[in-house]
C-alpha cells in the first residue's frame, strides 16, 4: 500500500512539475507560478495586487536600452501595459525580447511620487527610452504599479 501511495504523489508530482516547465530563455529565479493573472485586472484594480505574487504574461512592448532592467508587456486589453522591474544588474532583458511573449512573475507593488519625485523619474524614464522630456506632462503627485519582477522565461 506505501508504494502505491508512494507512486501516486510521484505522479502528481512530476505532473505538477511540468506544468511550470515553461519554454523559452529563462532569467532570474525559476518560475513558481502557473497561472497567469491577466494584466488588465492589475490595471482595473491594482491595489488589490499590491504586494501579492503574481505570473503575468503578453507580449514585450519595450526593453529598457539602457540597462535592460524592465520590460513594459502589454496587457490584454489594448493600449494597456505594464513594466516589469528588475535590480539593475541583477538580470539583464536582452533588446531581442521585444515582440517576444513573455512570462515574468514577480510581486506588485506601488510607487507614490510627489511632483516633484515624479519629474525625476519621467526625465530618468525619457532618458532610458532616448527620448525628450517635457516637463508640462507632469501636472501633479502620481502613483504608478508595476511588478517587481524575480524570474521571467521568455519564448523564442
Amino acid at each position: 500500500m506505501k508504494k502505491i501511495i508512494f507512486a501516486l504523489v510521484l505522479l502528481i508530482f512530476s505532473s505538477a512539475t511540468s506544468l511550470l516547465a515553461f519554454e523559452g530563455d529563462k532569467f532570474g529565479k525559476p518560475l513558481t507560478l502557473t497561472e497567469p493573472t491577466k494584466v488588465s485586472e492589475i490595471e482595473k484594480s491594482p491595489q488589490a495586487f499590491v504586494g501579492k505574487r503574481v505570473l503575468i504574461s503578453g507580449t514585450v512592448v519595450e526593453v529598457c536600452s539602457t540597462r535592460g532592467c524592465w520590460l513594459d508587456i502589454a496587457s490584454d486589453t489594448p493600449f494597456e501595459k505594464i513594466q516589469a522591474k528588475v535590480t539593475d544588474g541583477v538580470i539583464v532583458f536582452p533588446m531581442s525580447a521585444r515582440g517576444r511573449t513573455a512570462y515574468v512573475e514577480g510581486v506588485v507593488e506601488e510607487l507614490k511620487f510627489s511632483k516633484k519625485d515624479a519629474l525625476k523619474y519621467q526625465r530618468h524614464k525619457a532618458r532610458e527610452k532616448g527620448i525628450p522630456f517635457d516637463p508640462a506632462t507632469v501636472t501633479g503627485p502620481q502613483t504608478i504599479y508595476r511588478l517587481r519582477a524575480h524570474g521571467a522565461v521568455i519564448e523564442k
